[in-house]
């Protein structure tokens, strides 16, 4: 097999999730749907959020982040997929696909990071809530998503660095709608032992450490709450971790069941349609989820309608 100098190599062949024309016209109309679904209703969360000063508090301002990046996730893989679709020319250049496959492992880490933290402030928030004000301030919350956002990008710069050490067949095909980081390795054809154990590792630490820290507030949460004295304290605090715990089993669900996926099926094409169960599906879901369960944002959403509606 001839090989290609990663300097060299220009083009990647983003084949998608199907080759079959027709069904490539169903699935242009379901993503774009999906997409405008997507960032619709995070948009509704964040301008929600910025009218409605009752919601100017840290659980919101993190949300608010999850939102956008929810938002610039979908943005960074979708509309690629559907000019592909749309022209029939599923061409993406080498520092293109390199680019993509960075930002989504920035948004993808950062998503943990960000559902860490807001487990973090529900934690503080109902086990120690005389100390609220002063654990989780201004200050503390910036700096909490300022230091989850560098992790992200130093975790995604390295990556990338890796695989610019890569050499690449002439064949450069993926069988996918994205540049994903674990794809792009599988088309060099230098060594990548070193990129597949950073894979993994990098995964365990950075998306392990939020889940953990996860699991470690939730099980001090629930046993604050089981000691509370009044039925209506409980109901209070249990609905207001309910959207946010709800997120966290969709995320974390859908990854993991993709990465299951990826070990028990050899089809690159499954394994393309199950990655739309994580970098899809909960940016989508997540607007309603918290729209849903949430009162404050159920409030705050009917007023923004409201204005959207009589500017019309």
């Amino acid at each position: 097999m001839d090989i290609e100098n990663k300097s060299v190599t220009s083009e990647i062949f983003l084949l998608g999730l199907t080759d079959d024309t027709e069904l490539e016209s169903l699935i242009f109309g379901l993503f774009l749907g999906m997409y405008l679904i997507t960032i619709f209703g995070n948009s509704l969360i964040m301008l929600a959020i910025y009218c409605d000063s009752h919601l100017h508090i840290p659980m919101y301002l993190f949300l608010c982040h999850l939102s956008f990046n929810d938002m610039y996730l979908v943005s960074i893989t979708v509309p690629k997929m559907l000019v592909n679709i749309q022209t029939q020319d599923h061409r993406i250049t080498y520092a293109g696909c390199l680019s993509q496959s960075f930002f989504v492992a920035v948004c993808t880490i950062f998503e943990c990071f960000l559902l860490g933290v807001m487990a973090y402030d529900r934690y503080v928030a109902i086990c120690y809530p005389l100390r609220y004000t002063v654990l989780m301030n201004p200050c503390i919350c910036i700096i909490l998503v300022l230091i989850s956002l560098f992790i992200s990008i130093v975790n995604g710069l390295l990556h990338s660095l890796m695989i610019l050490n890569l050499s690449f067949c002439n064949d450069l095909e993926i069988f996918h709608f994205f540049c994903e980081i674990a794809q792009v390795i599988k088309l060099a054809c230098s060594d990548s032992l070193i990129n597949n154990i950073l894979i993994f590792s990098t995964a365990s630490i950075f998306a392990g450490i939020p889940l953990f820290e996860i699991i470690f507030s939730y099980i001090h949460i629930v046993s604050t709450v089981l000691k509370m004295p009044s039925s209506e304290g409980k109901h209070k605090a249990f609905s207001t971790c309910g959207s946010h715990l709800s997120v966290v089993c969709l995320f974390y669900g859908t990854g993991f069941g993709v990465y299951i996926t990826s070990e028990v099926i050899d089809s690159p094409r499954e394994i393309a349609v199950a990655s739309v169960m994580y970098s899809i599906v909960p940016p989508m879901l997540n607007p309603f989820i918290y729209s849903l369960r949430n009162r404050d944002m159920k409030e705050a959403l009917k007023k923004v309608i409201a204005r959207i509606t009589f500017l019309l």
